[in-house]
């Protein structure tokens, strides 16, 4: 007797701070998909331009709230714990799925049971003027397996057993975690299909070289010694 396939409900999380010249191009590319309707909840962090304006003006299609700035970590993590479905999703609010990302990654989790997450590849964008003094979006090198949360799907309970971001990081908290998700065995599968467009700009918090690297070198120092302490 065939089995029923396993009923998927999606909560797409999108961390904003000072997003509204990119926001509503990324709520727009979730409600693209051509999977179906997906929960999108909006947590702001303590922006302070028209950010609100542009999420609540998508009425209750989007779950807006607002906190203090906090960090993307403590937003991410506020967006979990808001969820209803039983998988989890994250886009920046400057970055766009392609309309095929949900369903794409949500067939292969469905597909086995065993799963825990499934990751895709990022593709580079940037912004190139043109002639009449506009702009348009082009490809910069090959997509590939990025540690960002936006090419990943993942089943709830799957932060029961990693744990939340680490909200004292100030960037790289999504590689912090996928770090920590490998050395508690979560079974991922990765695959070569671009389901993120990751949009270069003047504006995007990881510009910060100096801020970026101590972080990451955080983040590899933590590794390290959650490994020494394990005996590895």
């Amino acid at each position: 007797m065939a089995t029923e396939p396993e009923q998927l409900s999606v909560s797409v999380i999108v961390p904003v701070f000072n997003g509204e010249a990119f926001l509503r191009e990324a709520i727009q590319s979730i409600q693209s998909q051509d999977w179906g309707k997906a929960e999108i909840i909006v947590v702001d962090d303590g922006s302070t331009d028209r950010t609100a304006d542009i999420a609540t003006g998508f009425g209750d299609r989007v779950r807006y709230v607002q906190q203090p700035n906090l960090g993307a970590a403590a937003a991410r993590n506020r967006g979990i714990k808001m969820a209803t479905g039983n998988v989890i999703a994250f886009l920046d609010a400057d970055d766009l799925w392609l309309e095929h990302t949900l369903s794409l990654q949500l067939q292969k989790l469905q597909a086995d049971p065993s799963l825990q997450m499934v990751r895709g590849h990022t593709q580079r964008t940037h912004r190139v003027a043109v002639q009449s003094g506009e702009s348009r979006w082009e490809n910069v090198g090959e997509a590939w397996p990025a540690l960002s949360l936006g090419s990943a799907i993942m089943r709830k309970p799957v932060f029961d057993s990693v744990g939340y971001l680490d909200e004292s990081l100030v960037f790289n908290e999504d590689v912090d975690w996928f770090l920590r998700a490998k050395e508690t065995g979560i079974v991922t599968l990765l695959h070569e299909d671009v389901v993120q467009l990751y949009r270069r700009h003047e504006h995007n918090l990881t510009n910060n070289r100096e801020q970026n690297k101590t972080s990451f070198l955080r983040t590899l120092k933590n590794t390290i010694e959650r490994k020494r302490n394990n005996g590895e």
